[in-house]
């Protein structure tokens, strides 16, 4: 996915090529990309035998699919069990969770910083009335 989201679209041969060496077989690369168009991921058009492949969803979309799917799949669907599962995998100290929740707490504030647009139904409704008696 990586590979198309930086190509925008691509054949197989061109999917192929963007792999380090050693590459993948051609076939591995054809099958991958048809299982990802089954799941959604992926759409091709269709030039006589030759498809060329393009993404279909963002990568944020793609990356939380996949995140959430490894939460449910792995962890019984409950984030405290995957991050307590990646803190210990990763050795992190107390004081790393706090910067990590110190870190979200601040990213979560974020998007409350910004108060949404406000809707004044009132005035709307003042400019119906107003073309009415004109």
């Amino acid at each position: 996915m990586q590979i198309l989201w930086d190509m925008k679209e691509g054949l197989v041969k061109d999917v192929r090529d963007s792999f380090s060496d050693p590459k993948p077989a051609r076939n591995t690369v054809s099958t991958v990309l048809r299982i990802l168009e089954k799941k959604g991921y992926v759409g091709h058009k269709a030039y006589a035998n030759v498809h060329l492949y393009h993404p279909l969803v963002s990568k944020s979309d793609y990356s939380r699919s996949q995140l959430f799917g490894l939460m449910e799949g792995y962890f019984n669907n409950s984030f405290p069990a995957m991050a307590s599962f990646f803190a210990r995998e990763k050795d992190l100290t107390i004081r790393d969770l706090e910067e990590l929740l110190e870190d979200t707490k601040r990213e979560l504030s974020k998007g409350k910083e910004q108060p949404a647009p406000i809707y004044r139904r009132n005035d709307k409704i003042q400019q119906g009335r107003n073309k009415k008696r004109k």
